[in-house]
């Protein structure tokens, strides 16, 4: 009797796709979270920019859907070693929502409903690299891929885009959030293969 059932290949490598180093093709939405779901209500969600100096810029719902959006169709890539090409959102850029901030800030930690963190430079959310989210092909964002609202960040590893995102904490310092501090490495670049610190 074989070790491996006839017929199975494992993952295969679609011809023609470039993925980065490591990854495998999905066609799947796998859903991967620190924690249990929240349910967020759009009628008391708010999101949040909070400068190194304490300012608050702020956003409820109705005034975040009333911003110009995009509808950006992205790759993405998860930790996990899966991606998922061709993805098609709506949402409001970072350029958009920084517009008016003053900052000396080089760094950023978001912040999520459910308490998760994360860390990014402020440069990998502007000049049309990211995202405030709130549709994903054509339907509003369910609540298991972030929804109502999640950063989206898709040239960095997915786990730089936060889920249930309700504050951007502008910062002079990097300061690691949650699976930076647990060894997850700083930046994420899936091009570069920069899974865990020291990669």
């Amino acid at each position: 009797m074989g070790v491996i059932s006839p017929g199975f290949r494992g993952r295969r490598r679609d011809e023609g796709v470039v993925l980065p180093p490591g990854q495998y093709l999905t066609k799947d939405f796998p859903v991967l979270s620190a924690g249990p779901t929240p349910r967020v209500a759009t009628e008391t969600w708010e999101f949040t920019i909070t400068t190194e100096a304490g300012t608050v810029h702020q956003w409820s719902w109705p005034e975040l859907l009333a911003l110009p959006s995009e509808t950006p169709e992205v790759d993405i890539h998860c930790v996990t070693k899966w991606s998922k090409l061709g993805t098609r959102w709506r949402g409001v850029s970072l350029d958009v929502l920084l517009e008016d901030v003053e900052t000396a800030a080089e760094y950023v930690v978001a912040h999520s409903y459910d308490g998760y963190t994360t860390n990014l430079p402020l440069e990998d959310l502007l000049d049309g690299r990211a995202w405030i989210a709130y549709e994903f092909d054509g339907d509003e964002l369910e609540p298991e891929h972030g929804g109502p609202a999640r950063l989206l960040v898709p040239h960095l590893y997915f786990w730089k885009s936060a889920k249930w995102v309700r504050d951007l904490e502008l910062t002079l310092t990097d300061e690691p959030g949650f699976w930076e501090a647990g060894g997850y490495h700083d930046y994420g670049d899936p091009w570069r293969e920069q899974r865990y610190q020291g990669d």
